[in-house]
């Protein structure tokens, strides 16, 4: 089953697909994280796709390293990582699809049957009473979780922040079971952290998300070792060595890879047994609602160490509720979502659709 040609789709000039197709007539589907789609495609194409064409797709492991180090000093820690996620993913729809059963099966099958996700609010700009009262709403739709972003995004201490004022407004506005999560994006010094997050801790916030700057790890271990709160971070972290650094010299409590700016499925396997040995929980982090949800999905359904509810994003979403490009993808139900049945990732693409807002 050979790899016969890499399809590298941009859409509304933002949002990256791969299909991978193959000889047998096979085609995978993945998907790269809109970091930037025109970097990531000209990647796929220039890089990434001239290793692959005429490789075994069934050789994943291989294809993986071929990707990784043939192409290392174009930088593995970004763009590079993220459009090896597209065929990679790609890969395991195709194995699932030439196997007829479902990624999990592949992965070790299922240790769940189904998924918890909490409710992501990617809004910035909301007022701390308006917050409350989208958390309340969501709690009533069967969510038992939230996640907010409430400062300035690698703020260093200096922009507008309405995190205390509005967990405060969130924890009175919902029940204690409700879990509140924060994600700060790197916008505190490792000092204020601390004070931040031993305000947190009097709210029960479950986790308090990338506080500090990315690859501070001496940082986060002195965050860590003066809090009660669990520490999440790992968005911006790329490779199972990144994530064990984050683990032994930052000694997070929680991490967050993303399958698809990880290197996709093979390079996610590698990270959650290093934090399986390490004894740290997967929380990932997700915010494509369609292609990257489904992804995920599989390795939620068989990794063990992906415990806790996994981020789902609640916001409008072009490519799902503005052009919904699945003809067949993940539905949430009071916060869940299902076990797929079908082959491969379990999502079919409206081809007319992506023919009405395809870039390249």
């Amino acid at each position: 089953m050979k790899i016969e040609r890499v399809e590298s789709i941009v859409l509304l000039e933002r949002f990256h697909l791969v299909r991978v197709h193959t000889d047998d007539g096979i085609v995978g589907l993945g998907e790269v994280s809109p970091m930037n789609a025109a970097v990531t495609h000209a990647f796929v194409e220039n890089v990434l796709a001239p290793l692959v064409i005429g490789a075994d797709a069934r050789d994943i492991e291989r294809v993986w390293h071929r990707m990784f180090h043939s192409a290392y000093k174009l930088g593995p820690m970004g763009a590079h990582l993220n459009a090896m996620a597209g065929i990679d993913i790609a890969l395991w729809d195709i194995a699932g699809k030439a196997a007829g059963v479902p990624v999990y099966v592949l992965l070790g099958g299922r240790v769940r049957d189904r998924v918890e996700v909490y409710a992501s609010s990617m809004s910035r700009d909301m007022e701390p009473v308006e917050e409350a009262r989208r958390a309340a709403l969501l709690r009533e739709q069967g969510y038992r979780a939230y996640k907010m972003h409430s400062a300035t995004r690698w703020m260093y201490d200096s922009g507008p922040d309405r995190t205390v004022e509005t967990v405060r407004e969130v924890r009175a506005a919902t029940d204690d079971a409700f879990e509140i999560m924060v994600d700060v994006n790197n916008a505190y010094l490792p000092h204020t952290a601390v004070r931040v997050a031993r305000r947190l801790e009097e709210y029960r916030v479950f986790h308090f998300e990338e506080p500090i700057a990315a690859h501070d790890y001496d940082g986060y271990a002195r965050l860590v070792s003066k809090v009660d709160i669990p520490i999440a971070a790992g968005e911006q972290s790329y490779t199972r060595w990144q994530f064990r650094d984050l683990i032994v010299h930052g000694a997070v409590d929680i991490v967050q890879p993303d399958v698809v700016k990880c290197g996709g499925i093979s390079e996610f396997l590698k990270i959650a047994a290093v934090a399986s040995a390490f004894n740290r929980p997967v929380t990932v982090h997700n915010t494509q609602p369609v292609v990257g949800t489904m992804a995920h999905l599989h390795l939620w359904l068989s990794v063990h160490g992906c415990l806790y509810p996994q981020e789902y994003n609640i916001e409008r979403h072009a490519l799902r509720d503005e052009w919904p490009i699945a003809a067949r993808g993940p539905v949430v139900r009071d916060g869940w979502i299902e076990a797929p049945t079908e082959p491969g990732l379990g999502v079919e693409l409206d081809e007319d659709v992506v023919s009405r807002i395809r870039s390249t």
